[in-house]
């Protein structure tokens, strides 16, 4: 495992006095500075200040088109994504929709199926979806990069709105290639000038009913007092933006902010209600980390190993019997998905073990074993970049007879744009590929899997340092005394963290006065700190540690036998 550096994140000292100036807690203005915050409105959860949908290039267009369509009685067709925030993404656009006056009969949705049609707005899912007899395909988190798919919808008589975030492809020559959809709607396009270009695909859903219901208010179809409130949306939002990795910018941040304050007050929808139940979390006490560990997953796995029509009927449905019954199943689905990851994380410590005999790892790693899982390949290769800290892909063998590779990188490494340069250097290896700085997928054949394996090191080799392949473990240095009770585990659990706003992590300098293994694997440890002694664990760690040794740890509530008690969760030790 690749041991990181302890690190303490600098924190500007006049920023810190000017949050407390603003009336902020000295912890949480500490904690805010050393995360790039500068002022107290960047914190300010207020729906008043989301970025205008108007600053979103393509919003406006989009609202004109669907008022005229929903006037016009048309049939939309939401074409979906297999993951979270698709689902999320697909569940906002036909409750909005329907909201805003389009008929029920004429909202419709469909969804790939992984292993058949692969991702995005291919010409197989056209064709899937002209079954449904649609006039409008509106793309929810996919559809940039589908210039076929777009292509083949037009020629059928199909407008198409794109909605999405990820990246557009480029040829060549490096010039930008955008499909030929009627309206596109994506903060990533060029030309945009949206400042927060980190939206998910639920939450540039979300701002294209936030444009549609003020077009529909200036047509005199609603006025300030009767168009409907699409906050009570914002649970769906918020649930895709966090289980999506996307970077929780000041803008995202104040989307899960609201979405977690509904929850917490008991109004979502109640398919989100079930799950919180079936995973066995209180919603009054929803936090950020039960979006991205505890229900993302549940709806990941329907896409997965099963259908995704799953997880977005669970989102949409209104009866909570329905919905539990949805949460329970996509709960049986998710411990199978782990069965199957932790079968293949197995494999592939063994052939990780066999790349480095010496424990130094490559540049970067790609692995590939025909009993590997398509549906799961994205979570093993982000459990080896962890452990490894290396960009990591992962394939497995597609229905089509092609390799279907799932990647997950680590910070100054652009995983998309390291493709590009393989795909530019060795034409014709990569079938497909598309994503983001830190995930991306790519399709290829067996044959040049060892081609792409060298190419793709080959690109680490010359883009990384050998400080980018240190890992380093950015700490909020020493918890002061008075702030280590419960109290300030609520206050922090009561904000919002998540990718790049990271949650905080202490670093403080202890005496080990015990230590024993439990469940085999984890070390369980009394330590004593600031004279006081604290209870602590580290899991997944079974080596002893020293008797005097620094600590970085997040502060957490152990809940067992109705007591509460504070725990320290370690994460390293220097």
């Amino acid at each position: 495992m690749n041991t990181p550096t302890i690190r303490l994140r600098e924190v500007p000292p006049r920023t810190v006095w000017a949050l407390e100036q603003a009336g902020i807690h000295p912890l949480l203005a500490r904690l805010y500075a050393a995360r790039g915050v500068r002022s107290a409105d960047e914190i300010d959860d207020a729906l008043a200040g989301l970025v205008a949908p108007a600053q979103l290039m393509g919003t406006q267009a989009a609202a004109s088109f669907l008022a005229d369509a929903i006037a016009a009685r048309k049939r939309i067709c939401i074409v979906a994504d297999y993951d979270c925030d698709g689902a999320t993404a697909c569940a906002v656009a036909l409750r909005g929709l329907r909201m805003l006056g389009a008929e029920p009969g004429t909202l419709v949705h469909v969804v790939p199926d992984r292993a058949v049609h692969g991702y995005g707005l291919t010409p197989a899912i056209v064709d899937l979806a002209m079954q449904k007899q649609p006039q409008v395909l509106l793309t929810v988190d996919n559809g940039i990069a589908s210039l076929a798919g777009v292509d083949h919808a037009r020629s059928l008589g199909l407008d198409v709105v794109v909605t999405d975030h990820h990246l557009p492809a480029k040829d060549h020559d490096g010039t930008v290639q955008l499909p030929a959809a009627t309206v596109i709607v994506n903060p990533n396009q060029p030309d945009c000038g949206f400042p927060s270009k980190n939206l998910a695909g639920v939450g540039v859903m979300f701002y294209v009913l936030l444009a549609l219901r003020s077009e529909l208010r200036a047509r005199g179809v609603f006025s300030a007092e009767t168009q409907p409130r699409l906050d009570v949306l914002l649970d769906l939002v918020a649930l895709g933006t966090v289980a999506d990795v996307v970077k929780l910018d000041a803008n995202n941040r104040r989307l899960v902010a609201q979405g977690l304050k509904r929850i917490r007050a008991g109004r979502m929808q109640p398919g989100v209600a079930a799950l919180f139940k079936a995973a066995g979390r209180d919603a009054a006490r929803a936090t950020g980390f039960d979006f991205g560990f505890a229900l993302g997953p549940r709806i990941n796995a329907a896409g997965r190993l099963s259908d995704m029509s799953l997880g977005i009927e669970c989102l949409l449905t209104d009866d909570p019997a329905r919905a539990t019954e949805l949460a329970q199943l996509l709960d049986t689905i998710n411990r199978e998905r782990r069965d199957v990851e932790a079968g293949m994380r197995e494999q592939a410590e063994a052939m990780l073990a066999r790349l480095m005999p010496e424990g130094d790892a490559p540049a970067a790693l790609a692995l590939f074993d025909p009993d590997f899982h398509e549906g799961v390949v994205g979570i093993v290769a982000s459990r080896l970049k962890d452990r490894v800290h290396r960009p990591t892909f992962v394939f497995a063998m597609g229905q089509d007879g092609l390799l279907k590779g799932s990647g997950r990188s680590i910070n100054g490494f652009h995983l998309r744009d390291a493709l590009d340069l393989v795909s530019k250097r060795h034409p014709g290896v990569l079938r497909k590929f598309g994503g983001h700085a830190m995930a991306a997928g790519c399709t290829l054949a067996e044959e040049d899997f060892t081609t792409f394996v060298d190419a793709f090191q080959r690109v680490a080799t010359e883009w990384l340092d050998a400080a980018t392949l240190s890992r380093t473990l950015m700490t909020d240095g020493p918890l002061p005394a008075e702030y280590f009770n419960l109290d300030t585990v609520r206050s922090l659990d009561a904000q919002v963290w998540g990718q790049a706003f990271e949650a905080p992590l202490f670093s403080d300098e202890v005496e080990v006065v015990s230590q024993r293994l439990v469940g085999e694997k984890h070390l369980k440890l009394a330590v004593r700190h600031a004279g006081a002694l604290r209870d602590a664990i580290w899991f997944g760690r079974s080596e002893p540690l020293p008797d005097r040794v620094t600590l970085a740890y997040q502060l957490r509530v152990d809940e067992y036998n109705g007591q509460q008690r504070l725990q320290m969760i370690v994460e390293a030790a220097r």
